[in-house]
């Protein structure tokens, strides 16, 4: 019987990654999985000034960033996880794809992922760059990939009907 330890969940609190959120969470419910919840945050992107000094303190910025995100997490749990789930919740500093990758090959317990799409086609797909498409290429474990406006099942079950 297929079952999984712990189920990653990337979270970039986009409409897309609360419906991913729901999904893992029945998943966890159905196979009694810890669910792990990632958010990563990206660099602040910074431009030298040496002729003017600026008033704004980007680790400054980066760090309230890292706290928000924490503080949604704990909102997060109370308002939408099943309360019968245990949850690990991280906030990492990169690349999300690179770290979503690290995390992966670093706990080897983690069964599958479950990360939503944007649905980006076209040029602001080729600017952008697809997070969920680099997890499914390089990913040690199965990947289920939630697009934009996909249904959550009423119940998860073996009843294909």
């Amino acid at each position: 019987m297929l079952t999984f330890d712990k189920i990653l969940c990337p979270i970039d609190f986009s409409e897309p990654s609360m419906r991913a959120l729901e999904i893992a969470d029945e998943l966890a419910t159905t196979f009694s999985s810890v669910l792990c919840l990632v958010h990563v945050v990206s660099p602040v992107p910074t431009m030298p000034t040496p002729m003017y000094r600026t008033k704004f303190d980007v680790s400054s910025y980066h760090d309230k960033l890292k706290q928000a995100a924490r503080e949604t997490f704990d909102e997060l749990i109370a308002e939408k996880i099943s309360k019968d789930i245990r949850v690990n919740t991280m906030v990492v500093d990169g690349d999300p794809a690179t770290e979503i990758i690290r995390i992966l090959e670093e706990d080897i317990d983690i069964g599958v992922v479950v990360i939503s799409t944007h649905g980006r086609t076209g040029l602001s797909r080729f600017v952008f760059g697809s997070v969920a498409e680099k997890v499914v290429r390089h990913a040690p474990c199965p990947v289920l990939t939630v697009r934009p406006g996909a249904r959550v099942p009423d119940e998860m079950d073996d009843d294909p009907r």
